[in-house]
């Protein structure tokens, strides 16, 4: 029955995703054959985002769909990374084990990170050296508002010095994981002394389930259409034309390691069959790319990674809040692309040694990137300060990447919640704590 559950569920995401692609192509054609007035009553009735300024009068009835499912989601972030870790921690008594799978964790993380990078840098440099990245003509407005920062700010804003604003901020979910690390490891040190507190995280973490399980059953599969159906509708074919090389390249080199690159990352750290990682895990991919947030999309990872890949509770509740905090693959693949695509139009000489500049900022400031819808491309210009990459033409080139990035900001999130899950997947099969009939179940009957 629960099987069935999960699949109907599956059929109805791939439903809304193809309906709400069907109705944002068919958006695109209306917009581009009927006058701009007619096409703004539209947009206002159904696509405007009504907490811009001038739609105060809209009506943006998917905008308000899709903001009212994915807050739903973010109301649970806070509360979910905080007692799951905590728990985390309280289960795990052998501090020996956990400082092994804390270990490990990061080290896949970083692994999986380097690997995206230098596969970016690769094909970055290739699309540079060929003169793809230099043809581009561009009439911008130079972009407004964005400051950099130091990337090593991020070590810095870990450590919250206010226990309550820390849990009171979704961009800052870093601190979070900082304060609930801590939170955990002090209660395992005093677990004969300490009791109230487990049992809150216990039942908090039960509410949030039932919340979550209804939130996604009753609500995810309209919510995907509106997100979907409204992003192709407000971000047009026009926009990708000025960047077509930046756009082709990124997306290819997504889709090459979302497809494969995880299955072989799978298979090489477990010995497993890959298949099942890829199939399941595909729901979950599905659902960070409508909702284009790491965050949104962690409850319904916890829930696959425990329910249907095996990887017992104890390692998807450290690992899964973590990696949606520090894991951010997508993100740094294609900040790498696009600081390569932004350098080539602005002039700038590209050398191995500033692409390995621009690697390890890609690094630092990917850690540091929240994990909500469009937070990659913001902080890409903390690489573009860091490597130099300032004048006049590479503002206006960050701000066409501004323009046209959200598609692939959600192609990025799939990426990085799936990231997460092989890394889990890893994880807990190198701890013994890998259901291997539950990772295998289901995809047989073919």
């Amino acid at each position: 029955m629960a099987g069935n559950k999960k699949e109907n569920l599956t059929m109805k995401m791939l439903a809304a995703l193809a309906a709400g692609l069907i109705a944002g192509l068919g958006a695109i054609v209306i917009r581009e054959n009927v006058n701009p007035e007619t096409w703004d009553v539209i947009n206002r009735l159904l696509f405007a985002d009504i907490s811009a300024p001038g739609n105060e009068s809209a009506a943006g009835l998917f905008y308000i769909a899709g903001q009212l499912f994915v807050r739903s989601l973010q109301l649970i972030i806070v509360p979910m990374v905080f007692t799951s870790i905590v728990l985390a921690m309280i289960r795990i008594s052998d501090s020996r084990k956990l400082g092994r799978i804390s270990a490990r964790t990061l080290g896949y993380f970083l692994a999986t990170t380097l690997a995206g990078i230098i596969l970016a840098s690769a094909a970055g440099m290739a699309a540079y050296s060929a003169g793809a990245f230099r043809s581009a003509g561009l009439d911008l407005a130079a972009s407004e508002g964005k400051t950099g920062t130091n990337a090593l700010m991020i070590i810095v804003n870990a450590v919250p010095n206010n226990f309550i604003s820390a849990l009171s901020n979704n961009s800052g979910v870093l601190a979070v994981v900082v304060t609930a690390l801590a939170v955990g490891l002090c209660i395992n040190a005093r677990r004969d002394r300490i009791e109230i507190i487990p049992k809150i995280c216990r039942e908090i973490s039960d509410i949030i389930t039932v919340f979550l399980t209804f939130t996604v059953n009753k609500f995810g599969p309209v919510a995907i259409f509106c997100l979907i159906s409204r992003t192709c509708a407000s971000y047009g074919i026009a926009y990708l034309k000025p960047a077509l090389a930046y756009v082709l390249l990124t997306t290819a080199l997504l889709l090459l390691i979302l497809f494969a690159g995880y299955a072989l990352f799978v298979k090489i750290t477990t010995g497993l069959n890959p298949v099942p990682f890829v199939k399941k895990t595909a729901r979950v991919a599905l659902f960070g790319f409508s909702t284009s947030s790491s965050a949104a999309a962690l409850p319904l990872n916890m829930k696959t990674a425990t329910e249907e890949l095996g990887v017992h509770e104890e390692i998807a509740s450290f690992v899964l809040p973590l990696g949606m905090t520090v894991n951010m693959d997508g993100t740094a693949v294609m900040q790498v692309i696009a600081a390569i695509f932004i350098a080539g139009c602005a002039g700038y000489d590209i050398s191995v040694q500033t692409v390995l500049m621009i690697g390890v900022l890609a690094v630092i400031a990917s850690i540091g990137t929240p994990a909500a819808p469009g937070a990659g491309a913001v902080i890409l210009f903390t690489i573009l300060s860091g490597a130099g990459f300032t004048n006049e033409t590479a503002l206006m080139t960050y701000s066409l990447i501004l323009a046209i990035n959200r598609p692939i900001e959600m192609l990025v999130t799939a990426l990085n919640v799936a990231g997460d899950t092989a890394c889990a997947v890893a994880v807990a099969k190198s701890e013994n704590a890998l259901d291997e009939k539950v990772y295998a179940a289901g995809t047989d009957r073919q």
